[in-house]
């Protein structure tokens, strides 16, 4: 319930953009650099919170976002923009990262930073969040107004239109492009939902064009994005590097639980990416001076991967160790020190507040509990109407 008030209260009520937290500047590591400002609304954030309210019963956040971003998405169209990923509560464009060299910083944290420079960057991933975030307002059995028909075909024929190009990824590194698979799993996920969401509605777009870039996509996520020497899925195509947000690859209904591939990556992600209960991002260079703590939504990922692998107990000890890091008011930063445990980051951070309420949803189905949505996201109900599993023969 706490989590639940956190995603409301970042919901703002007078447009509908959702920010990812309060706050600027709280460091990733004290006295580190790492410091940046979170009081925005990014796609990916506000679409994954959206979907934590939806699972909950609160509709009406999600609606109201999804309306703010058609209503952006058209006033940029009009100025003859892109799409971006992340925007001011208002619309706003101009987010010009500064550094406010006056402030010392939190517990000498510098820089202060407001604006973000991520704003610029190109982040494939949001096609898919958006239309996931769609995708589960109908599940909820809320109607898809017809002013989104044509904004999510939109999306869609955007995500055929860039899904080769490489981008920034889902953590914003600030070194080159590279082809994440993340980023090209999320591809996959937006022509999914689009095609599902075509079954019930007029949706006005090109449904082959989307048909065959969702088996293009998986063809080569499968070829380049999994490395047998690691066993998992890795961060690049090519690479070696492990990323948790692979995590959700079973959990986007990619590929199921109990292929090899999905629990190879689980059993890496545990061994090379977690310490004390808590999972790491990632830990390959990202272009940045020092270092992180452990990420809290990537730990609750973990706990969605264990449940609904059956292995609920392992699940149940890194759900009890997070619930038992939240402060005296039941609140979580974004980041933990994995050996202390102190809190890094900006505070309250929306992705781990939905990372407890996904995780607590998704132990609850595991032990064959009632829950708000019968067949969420990666349970074999869900994933057997996956407009990709019939391209499985090519896997």
């Amino acid at each position: 319930m706490r989590a639940e008030l956190v995603l409301k209260l970042l919901s703002h009520a007078g447009t509908g953009a959702i920010v990812a937290a309060p706050t600027t500047s709280l460091p990733e590591t004290i006295g580190g650099v790492r410091n940046w400002d979170y009081r925005y609304t990014w796609i990916r954030d506000a679409a994954l919170t959206a979907q934590a309210l939806v699972a909950v019963g609160h509709k009406r956040e999600a609606i109201d976002w999804l309306h703010w971003v058609e209503r952006i998405s058209q006033a940029q169209r009009d100025a003859g923009q892109a799409l971006r990923i992340m925007y001011g509560l208002h619309g706003e464009v101009d987010l010009t990262e500064i550094e406010l060299e006056h402030l010392e910083g939190y517990r000498g944290s510098r820089p202060v930073r407001i604006g973000n420079g991520a704003a610029e960057q190109i982040q494939l991933d949001i096609y898919g969040d958006l239309l996931n975030a769609a995708y589960e307002l109908v599940r909820s059995g809320e109607p898809l107004q017809p002013e989104l028909w044509g904004f999510l075909c939109e999306v869609a024929d955007m995500a055929c239109e860039h899904w080769q190009k490489p981008d920034y990824g889902i953590w914003e590194m600030r070194g080159p492009t590279r082809h994440f698979v993340y980023s090209k799993v999320m591809i996959w996920v937006a022509l999914d939902r689009a095609l599902r969401l075509a079954k019930h509605y007029p949706m006005p777009g090109d449904t082959s064009r989307w048909r065959k870039t969702l088996a293009e996509v998986r063809q080569v996520v499968l070829r380049r994005g999994y490395n047998d020497a690691v066993g998992a899925f890795v961060q690049c195509f090519d690479s070696t590097d492990l990323d948790a947000s692979n995590l959700l690859i079973p959990l986007y209904d990619f590929l199921p639980f109990d292929d090899p591939r999905v629990q190879g990556t689980i059993d890496r992600t545990i061994e090379g990416l977690t310490e004390n209960g808590l999972v790491y991002r990632y830990k390959a260079d990202d272009g940045l001076p020092g270092k992180e703590g452990a990420f809290g939504l990537c730990t609750f990922w973990l706990v969605d991967n264990l449940a609904l692998s059956g292995r609920l107990d392992e699940a149940h000890a890194i759900f009890e160790g997070m619930v038992g890091r939240a402060n005296h008011l039941g609140l979580f930063a974004e980041q933990f020190d994995a050996v202390s445990g102190e809190h890094l980051g900006n505070f309250p951070q929306a992705f781990s507040h939905i990372g407890l309420i996904n995780s607590a949803l998704y132990l609850a189905y595991a032990e064959g509990r009632e829950t708000p949505i019968a067949e969420p996201m990666g349970s074999d109900e869900h994933r057997a109407d996956s407009l990709g599993a019939e391209d499985e023969q090519l896997s």
